[in-house]
């Protein structure tokens, strides 16, 4: 009797991770598949008009699909938006061989992570996925520099305060350990004096950016993008 019953719980236990394996190869899909239109969009638009060589490259969630005055906020490069609202850091590791690295980019601007932690991810898998996006860039790209814009202080998302400092301060330590990788403080100017949101930066919807928003972002992103801006070299 207890063989048996051994046996049908070996069973059940099998069927069950069986279950959870296929359910997440779905989930898997489907968020490849939710992106699919806006690849093909990229990819049909570089044909039509083929992006400019030696750019800066612009990635990430929406905050950098809304950001439409790239090329007048930097006026002395080449930049390409390669925007897609509500992705995540590992949707950019997903599709950086189709719209990223095909244009060789002298300079690359990430900004995601809030969608992530809003999501259920911890700061230490936010650094994964960024260590994975470098990686991959990288093995491709390898004299190409990486921006990596702060997780923003948004209103709307602010009980994932200590999670978003965290993550920043896990990802900066990380740029701060190779000179092609840079870390965009854009979060500390952000905050007022009594440490809370600047509510100016950001639209009704307390979580994307207002005309405000970006001017700042500008400033703080430009200086980055220098020839001679790096961070200091250190063993990972």
């Amino acid at each position: 009797m207890q063989y048996r019953r051994l046996i049908f719980a070996l069973l059940s236990s099998l069927l069950l991770s069986g279950s959870a394996s296929v359910n997440a190869q779905t989930a898997a899909a489907k968020d490849a598949d939710k992106w699919e239109p806006a690849m093909k969009a990229f990819e049909q638009a570089d044909q039509t008009n083929a992006p400019p060589k030696d750019a800066v490259l612009f990635i990430g969630s929406s905050s950098i699909r809304a950001w439409r005055t790239l090329a007048k906020d930097f006026p002395e490069h080449k930049v390409i938006n390669r925007g897609f609202g509500g992705s995540e850091i590992a949707d950019s590791v997903r599709y950086a061989d189709r719209i990223l690295v095909p244009h060789r980019p002298k300079t690359v601007v990430l900004y995601a992570g809030d969608n992530d932690l809003a999501k259920g991810k911890t700061p230490q898998q936010l650094l994964g996925d960024f260590k994975e996006f470098v990686s991959t860039v990288h093995k491709e790209l390898p004299k190409t520099k990486i921006v990596f814009i702060a997780v923003k202080p948004s209103p709307s998302r602010w009980a994932l305060k200590d999670k978003v400092i965290e993550s920043n301060t896990l990802i900066k330590r990380f740029c701060d350990s190779d000179s092609r990788l840079s870390y965009a403080d854009i979060y500390t100017p952000m905050l007022g004096l009594d440490g809370l949101p600047r509510e100016e930066l950001f639209i009704q919807d307390k979580l994307h950016l207002s005309k405000e928003g970006y001017q700042l972002w500008t400033a703080v992103v430009k200086p980055h993008l220098k020839a001679g801006h790096s961070a200091p070299v250190s063993k990972r």
